[in-house]
């Protein structure tokens, strides 16, 4: 006899319209430069029209009925030192008020970029709020810019703040003993697993990505599965390079195999999930569930 299918829990949205305000420019792919002789030039790959297309579906696709939206607030400078170096941040609100800056190769912070990097930053810690204070099950922080590649003292690959480092921290601060973090973007995680890499075994940091190795000053971490931390954050990092053109069998292998195991070993009171759909086609987001 069948059974009548489960009803989906619901999932609450944090988004803010703030955040399409950063404008990545055009090029030629994601340097800004117009060497003077093309017809058309590329939009930055980070750039609005792939978290409208996120929005759309979110709004009108299958799942809309069960999702439930919340607007972002942006974050305090004080809330940005739980992650950041105050000399980082002086550098970020030093680089707005001069009309903007290229932190690194691709990242620009241009005029509108700061507030919504705050957004982005707020917007993420109220979604973990919404979870530690019981108010749901799963949090869904729709954001730009994304944030895994900034590190404490850097930004890197269209990164500026570490959204799911600073939505780590808030869990620690606010009782949770473990805190695990799963990206699942294609490129390595390589500024939350930096800002976890030395903690005190209360941080599990997991990455499936490409096997794409370092990338330059702004990434020296090459995404190995010999990083694995260092001294008491030794073994709790666990990077899983992935063949380039890995599918569905092979993800799920990964997480049957890797990921869940050591979830279950790890038992964490919170898990982070860090969304980043490049690996398919859509827009980047993070994710928070209990």
């Amino acid at each position: 006899m069948a059974t009548s299918p489960t009803p989906m829990d619901p999932i609450d949205v944090f988004w803010h319209e703030g955040m399409l305000k950063h404008e990545t420019g055009t090029g030629v792919f994601d340097s800004g430069m117009d060497p003077g002789f093309l017809d058309v030039l590329e939009k930055n790959p980070e750039n609005s029209e792939r978290v409208k297309n996120m929005l759309s579906i979110l709004k009108r696709g299958p799942i809309s009925p069960y999702i439930s939206w919340h607007p972002g607030t942006p974050a305090l400078v004080p809330q940005l030192l739980s992650f950041h170096t105050q000399e980082y941040i002086n550098e970020l609100i030093e680089a707005d008020r001069n009309g903007g800056k290229m932190l690194c190769t691709g990242t620009f912070l241009n005029p509108g970029s700061w507030d919504a990097a705050l957004l982005v930053a707020g917007t993420t810690l109220s979604a973990m709020k919404h979870i530690l204070d019981g108010c749901g099950k799963i949090a869904y922080a729709l954001v730009r810019p994304p944030g895994h590649h900034a590190q404490p003292t850097q930004a890197d690959g269209y990164c500026f703040l570490n959204n799911a480092g600073l939505a780590v921290q808030l869990a620690l601060d606010s009782g949770c003993q473990k805190v695990a973090v799963i990206d699942i973007d294609v490129h390595y995680g390589n500024g939350t697993a930096e800002g976890f890499y030395r903690s005190n075994k209360v941080v599990l940091t997991i990455s499936l990505h490409m096997n794409h190795g370092t990338w330059g000053p702004s990434h020296p971490q090459n995404g190995s599965v010999d990083e694995l931390g260092e001294g008491e954050g030794f073994g709790y990092n666990m990077n899983i390079p992935l063949p380039n053109g890995t599918g569905d069998r092979g993800y799920v292998y990964a997480m049957t195999e890797l990921v869940i195991p050591a979830i279950e070993k790890f038992e964490p009171n919170m898990i982070v999930w860090v969304v980043g759909q490049d690996s398919s086609a859509v827009s980047s987001l993070s994710l928070f569930s209990l």
